[in-house]
This record gives C-alpha cells, structure tokens and sequence, in this order.
C-alpha cells in the first residue's frame, strides 16, 4: 500500500513520490526562542517526530530539517527586559527546548540550523528576488517583496489576494506598495543592540521572519523537496510567504507536499501565547509523565484540534497503562524486524499510510493487548511493543510505567509491603488489611501472586 499524505497545497491525499527515491527530505518550520515551549509546540514536534519515525519504519532514508529562529522582534524584546544578550537568551532557550523534546520522547532532527548562521544565504535570495523584480527597497531602507508581482500567491491558502490580509506577524508600515507586501530586509534601528545588526548591500539591518525558512530549507534540502511542514497557523502568512519567495527566486515548486498540524485548544480556544492561555511543557509534566503527554497527543491525529484538559490527560494515562498491563502480564519476545505481513502489523500499517492515521493505528494496538491478555502469547506481546515504538511508545519496563508518579518513594513502598507481609505471616489480617488501604489511599495497588506482591499506580 502507498503512503498518502495529505497535501494542503492540492487538498488532497496525495501518494508519497519522493524526488529520490528511498530518500524523503523534509523542512518543518520550528521554534522562536525567546521563551519557554507550550503544549502547542509539543503537539508539532511530536506529530513530525511520527511522520519521521513512519518514514524510517516504511524503509525510507530521511533527512529532516527544523528550523530555529533566534532573531525577532520578540527575542530582542526579550533580551532586553532581561538585560542579557540575545545570544545568552536564545542559548538559554534551545538547552529548554531539548531538554523538554528529550522528556517527550522526541528524536532530534537531522539538522537543526538556526537562522543567525544563514544571513548571507538569505541576502543571496534577496539579491535573486530583487533582480527578478519580485523584491524593492523601500525610502526607510527596508527590502520589501512585491507580492501582486508574484503571480502564484494565494495558491497554499486558497485565497485571491483581494481576499488575503497581512498575517499578525508582519508589519504593514509606511514604504510598502501594497498592504500584502511583506519585509524581506529590515533596516537596523539606532536602540537596536549591536548583535542584532547584520552588514549588507542594504545597510545595516537583520532578515525578515520568511525569507529565513526560505534560505534554510533550499541550501539543506535544495531548491525542491518532498515535504513541508509546521502548524495550521503557519499555512497564511509564512508559508504562503516562503513560496512566493523560493518559488520567485528560483522557478521550481518548492515542496511536493504540504503538512499541517491542528492546535492545540483550551475553552475552544486556541493556545497561544499572545492570548495568554498557554501551558508550558514543563507545567504539563510537573502533574503528567511524558509518556502519558506524548500518548495524549499521538492518539489524535495530527491534522485534528486538540482538546487540553487535565481529564483528558487522565482518560490517556488510563488507556496507556491498559496497553502496559498487557506488556506486563506477558513479557514480551524480540522477533527482530516486524514482519508486515503479520495481520496485526498489516492492519497498523494500513492506517499509518493513511495520512499518518494514529487514531485508527492506537486502535488496533488496544485490540492487539486484548488479543495478548487473552492468548499469553509472548511473540504478540513483542509484536505489541514493536508497534508501538514506531509511534514512540511502549519502549519504557513496564513496572516502570506502572510505578510511575507514585506519591511515596519506591524504597517506602517496599517497606510497607514487607510490614503487611509481616503481619500476614502472623495472621494480623486486620493490620494487613490496613496498610493495603492506606497504601490504595496514596494511589499504590498491590497484587498478590505466586512470586509475592507487586504494586503499580492507580
């Protein structure tokens, strides 16, 4: 079965036809360091982090690119308020940011470049868009791009330009032809720290937000590629930005295929951080594991919204354990490579070729445990768990899981366990009885068996 992918470019799903074959080269439009990663950019990283994992799984090489923007208007603010220097603040960031990735079980890209090191190749594509006649310097000393000269733009947003509207992250100010026209070049302000200023044919200033993904994406992938990707919020402007740019400069398509992933919502709003209604990560996972957070987010597919609650969070850590319960109950056997063939590895990978099909994927996992709590087959339970790492889960010991959040230290719980056994074994039921309830109270469910008594969290 071929892979479809839906392409918000044609808004269809289209079949997954590499440029080279075997080998998928992919862009995602990544993180502005200036603060803290949200549970909106968790649900990116870790909806591109499955397609890269699927792709590998499916037998393809992939080169994957995400980006980091470390100058904007945003970070110099930032910088400033705290009185440090951009470079320390965006170092600052990016330790979070893989330090909270890490938590989630998220692989690193294949690269990684930060804007800040692809100023000339920027100032290239400038160059190529100015003489094109695509690009003009404005009377404030700004490069600007002329986007009614584009004659494809509108093309990702299926808008006409009377339609379309500066997006929320560009500037419309004096200087430009047309309110649509969007920065390429910024000209340096006098209060704008040193770091923030770059030399150019220009003068002296910064690039704009667009042009950045623009020069990245073609000096990494080249000037085409096979897949594109970043949030719904990212389809107007950047996105449709980057085309005209790369496309205007260049004459070729820039990516085959075009991705976007749903937000993540609160009270049915967006969260964001301009509307303040925002969860960091690192919030999340001071009241959830990461397993239990990335579960959450894999269990709904990538292009659907995202409800955020503290419930839902818990309805996931339930079904995820019913799946290491499974594990648990039959020690799962390596078999090495998963045999696709399988009926179990066929139907999971009929649903991933779908458009990365997650929720009907997690299905047949669940319908898989049961298959394994019912059978005792261990090479099920192995089949179990390697399914679930091409997804990113499943890989921890099961009683790691298990035990995991516990209110009380494992070392406690192991002497309250060999203080009810003690008074067991001198038919103190009643004291037995007790510090099974106590230890219930506290979320500890102990089971006795042939081998003693174990515990796992409620």
């Amino acid at each position: 079965m071929t892979l479809r992918i839906h392409n918000s470019l044609t808004r269809r799903l289209d079949p997954l036809e590499p440029l080279e074959p075997g080998h998928v080269r992919m862009y995602v439009c990544g993180m502005t360091v200036y603060d803290l990663c949200h549970l909106g950019h968790a649900r990116s990283m870790v909806a591109f982090d499955v397609v890269q994992r699927w792709l590998k799984a499916s037998g393809y090489r992939v080169t994957y690119v995400r980006n980091i923007t470390d100058i904007d208007d945003k970070i110099i603010a930032r910088a400033l308020k705290n009185g440090e220097t951009i470079r320390h603040l965006t170092d600052r960031m990016i330790e979070a940011l893989h330090a909270d990735a890490d938590a989630l079980g998220i692989e690193r890209p294949t690269f990684e470049p930060r804007a800040t090191e692809f100023v000339p190749q920027m100032l290239n594509l400038i160059g190529r868009l100015e003489a094109k006649g695509l690009a003009y310097r404005s009377d404030q000393g700004d490069v600007n791009y002329a986007v009614r000269a584009f004659p494809g733009y509108g093309k990702l947003s299926g808008k006409s330009l009377d339609e379309l509207r500066a997006g929320e992250r560009v500037a419309v100010g004096d200087g430009k032809r047309d309110p649509l026209d969007f920065v390429l070049w910024k000209a340096a302000k006098p209060d704008e720290p040193h770091e923030a200023k770059w030399d150019s044919p220009y003068g002296l200033g910064r690039p704009g937000w667009h042009i950045e993904c623009s020069a990245m994406s073609c000096e990494m992938l080249g000037e085409s590629f096979d897949i594109h990707g970043g949030g719904a919020d990212l389809q107007f402007p950047h996105h449709e930005n980057e085309i005209a740019q790369s496309e205007g400069a260049t004459g070729k398509p820039l990516a085959r295929i075009w991705m976007h992933n749903g937000f993540v919502r609160v009270d049915n709003e967006k969260m964001s951080k301009s509307l303040g209604n925002f969860f960091t990560i690192r919030e999340v996972l001071q009241k959830f594991d990461a397993e239990t957070v990335r579960f959450f987010i894999v269990r709904a597919h990538y292009r659907s919204p995202l409800n955020y609650s503290d419930q839902h969070l818990e309805d996931a850590r339930a079904a995820l354990k019913r799946l290491y319960t499974a594990l648990s109950a039959v020690p799962p056997v390596d078999s090495g490579a998963i045999d696709w063939r399988d009926p179990w590895a066929a139907r999971f990978k009929a649903a991933m070729d779908e458009d990365f099909g997650t929720p009907e994927a997690v299905a047949v996992l669940f319908e898989l445990a049961a298959e394994v709590n019912r059978s005792r087959d261990a090479r099920l339970s192995g089949l179990l768990r390697a399914l679930g790492g091409t997804l990113g889960l499943l890989q921890q010991p099961p009683a790691v899981f298990l035990r995991a959040g516990a209110g009380l230290d494992e070392a406690a719980i192991e002497a309250r366990i060999a203080e009810r056994a003690a008074a067991k074994a001198a038919r103190d039921f009643a004291t037995a009885d007790r510090i099974r309830a106590e230890l219930a109270a506290q979320g500890i469910v102990l089971k006795d068996g042939p081998g003693g008594t174990t515990w796992e969290r409620a």
